[in-house]
């Protein structure tokens, strides 16, 4: 069953436990092309949707016992946290901050598949949250407001980190739009549709390591980004100037280092999306490395490994420039790379990368898929 897509899985496995499915929800993986720690920082992000889901079928639960079983991963019983899968908790966050806002759903059971590879930086967290956001407010026959939903994985997002978290993850796979990025505003929620260059590509770049209890160093960075927005007198990163950041030197330097990279990161994102409407792939590839050099640098959430893929990917022909995406510290890079050298590129990054560190990459050449949505409704 594995060689089906997502979709095919989670119907076909929950057809022959609990029979035909009455709703069938996805939710897609996301690669930011720039835009990196900016969110929580009120800033700007340019992701786009990838062509990998999460999908959850769905059926009414007779028996009042509202379940959700995971390929692979076992059965989490909502309502009942204790002894459930750690990802489970994703699902229960949003149950619960869906009901505290009146929004719940009569009982259910669901099966989940996914083919967003867990833990690469491509959002798998936030789609099961934004699925599970889907599904009970269309059982709770709500309408589904894609920002809404978004909110609340934020929300869920940030209980189980313990720290308040950007809003890019969950919106761009909640409002993705098919065939463009989205560069979106972190602090009013405007999306506007970006077109993808046209005589080039993107290629993710998995570097096949994890994340390993990052979730600390995650939450001190945001702590370190308060702390700067609060020595500079501002309500967020997003409203301060290199000169304004530039006076932390010396007496704040971990602060200095940490806003200078958002400070300078909003201004490529901004630039990046305008290269992008000009169908500029040199300016785009070039902001894009800029912005990796200032992750590792500045914000130091890189890793060896994501540095070799980058840097593998920026000596091979035809790349116009390549970044970690994601929170950092492992998971996946991203190159944009022409169009005409795709095949070449991939097969000299896999050599370089495993050359560099005798670990052996994966690499998709992706196009931008649409946000999450229905894809099957019984009629009532």
């Amino acid at each position: 069953m594995r060689g089906l897509n997502a979709s095919a899985r989670a119907t076909a496995a929950h057809r022959a436990r609990w029979g035909p499915p009455t709703l069938v929800v996805r939710a897609p993986g996301r690669v930011n092309l720039i835009g990196e720690h900016t969110d929580y920082n009120d800033g700007f992000v340019l992701p786009m949707a990838l062509p990998f889901d999460t999908v959850i079928a769905v059926s009414a639960a007779p028996d009042g016992r509202s379940v959700l079983s995971s390929e692979g991963f076992g059965d989490a019983v909502i309502g009942a946290p204790v002894g459930s899968p750690p990802w489970a908790a994703h699902v229960q966050s949003m149950v619960d901050i869906l009901a505290s806002d009146g929004v719940a759903a009569p009982p259910w059971r669901g099966t989940v598949a996914s083919d967003i590879p867990a833990g690469a930086g491509l959002s798998s967290s936030a789609a099961i949250e934004v699925a599970v956001g889907w599904v009970v407010a269309t059982l709770a026959g709500r309408e589904v407001d894609p920002v809404a939903v978004a909110r609340y994985g934020q929300e869920a997002e940030s209980r189980l980190l313990g720290a308040p978290t950007g809003l890019m993850d969950q919106l761009a796979s909640a409002g993705a739009v098919a065939g463009s990025a989205q560069l979106i505003d972190c602090r009013s929620y405007e999306r506007r549709s970006v077109r993808l260059p046209s005589d080039a590509g993107f290629v993710v770049m998995d570097t096949s390591t994890r994340r390993r209890l990052a979730g600390s160093e995650f939450a001190t960075r945001m702590a370190t980004c308060r702390r700067a927005a609060e020595l500079l007198g501002v309500a967020a990163l997003r409203d301060a100037t290199a000169d304004d950041v530039a006076t932390l030197q010396g007496a704040h330097d971990l602060e200095w280092r940490r806003a200078t990279h958002v400070v300078a990161e909003n201004e490529r994102t901004v630039a990046a999306a305008a290269a992008m409407d000009a169908d500029d792939a040199t300016t785009l590839g070039r902001l894009m490395t800029e912005s990796h050099r200032s992750l590792r640098d500045l914000f130091e959430v890189s890793s060896e490994a994501l540095d070799a893929i980058v840097d593998a990917a920026s000596s091979a022909p035809g790349c116009f420039g390549a970044r970690m995406t994601g929170g950092g510290f492992a998971g996946c890079a991203v190159a944009l790379v022409a169009a005409d050298r795709v095949d070449s590129f991939r097969a000299e990054v896999a050599a370089g990368f495993e050359q560099a560190t005798g670990k052996t990459a994966t690499m998709w050449v992706c196009d931008a898929g649409p946000g999450a949505g229905i894809e099957f409704q019984e009629a009532p």
